[in-house]
């Protein structure tokens, strides 16, 4: 609730259509932004039952109730987990998606369902599958908080800050350049730009298609962490855990095709600039000197 800052706020559930017809009705609405999932792939592993009701089955009841209310736009936050292992690096849109996780799994079958309600209904959507969202609201206003917090670059950036104590690199053996898990991590700025852009596109006549958003450039556990200790200043303690069941060693974006179709381009996803808007926010609006 704290996060809505611009416009109206309708507490509810996917899986209440009636409240969803009346949302749509009461809006006059014209296209819809999909946001809602559960979103943790080792948490997904251990309860699969969970991702699957809420993510596939919930996301089904939109999509009927915005065909019987004669809704024909739709922006999908999809993920790059729909690819699973990759065969190849940088991923682009055209790899086999073939996920190694009940949530890659889920939003895997909702692109796939998109595909069909199209053919049939008319429905035209974009799917956006996020690398790793990551960094803070330059302005200062809007930052990431969980309780707990699963993200490596917030744990980091706390532990740094004395906030909490060791973070764990789960998994030191992966075939990587220094043996930690590789990712492709995007400004949620950019990211949220992204959807204004594959809205508009919509809006505009746009055909339907997927759109990778990350960077093309890949970073390791370890280095995030000595980021994090250098933007910080500070050390950040680290204990070795076991990998996690679903986490491929290495997921690097190729995000050509979102810079042609939809004229998306990164601003603030250098790797200083997504950790310093995050140092920002968890040090409450103040840079450290």
């Amino acid at each position: 609730r704290w996060a809505v800052k611009w416009g109206p706020l309708v507490v509810g559930e996917l899986g209440d259509a009636s409240l969803l017809r009346k949302v749509i009705a009461e809006w006059r609405v014209e296209a819809v932004i999909h946001f809602a999932a559960n979103a943790y792939v080792a948490e997904s592993v251990q309860n699969p039952r969970q991702y699957f009701r809420n993510n596939v089955v919930n996301s089904l009841n939109l999509l009927d109730v915005l065909i019987d209310t004669h809704i024909r736009q739709i922006v999908f936050s999809s993920t790059c987990a729909t690819y699973g292992t990759p065969e190849e690096l940088p991923i682009g849109e055209a790899h086999p998606q073939q996920p190694v996780s009940p949530y890659g799994e889920s939003k895997l079958f909702v692109e796939r369902a998109l595909r069909w309600y199209e053919q049939a209904y008319g429905l035209r959507w974009v799917a956006l599958r996020y690398f790793n969202a990551a960094g803070a609201d330059p302005d200062g206003q809007l930052g990431e908080e969980h309780d707990p917090e699963p993200h490596l670059i917030p744990r980091a950036i706390k532990c740094a800050l004395g906030q909490s104590g060791p973070i764990e690199l789960y998994g030191t053996d992966y075939p990587t350049r220094d043996g930690t898990a590789v990712r492709d991590y995007v400004h949620v700025t950019d990211l949220a730009m992204a959807h204004v852009q594959a809205l508009h596109y919509l809006l505009d006549g746009g055909k339907s298609d997927a759109f990778n958003l990350g960077t093309g450039r890949g970073y390791s556990v370890r280095e995030i962490v000595s980021a994090v200790e250098r933007i910080c200043r500070r050390p950040v303690a680290c204990l070795e855990s076991a990998k996690r069941a679903g986490d491929p060693p290495s997921l690097i974006a190729c995000a050509d095709k979102a810079a042609g179709v939809i004229g998306w381009q990164p601003r603030y996803s250098n790797l200083t600039a997504i950790i310093e808007t995050a140092v920002q926010w968890h040090s409450n609006g103040k840079r450290l000197s």
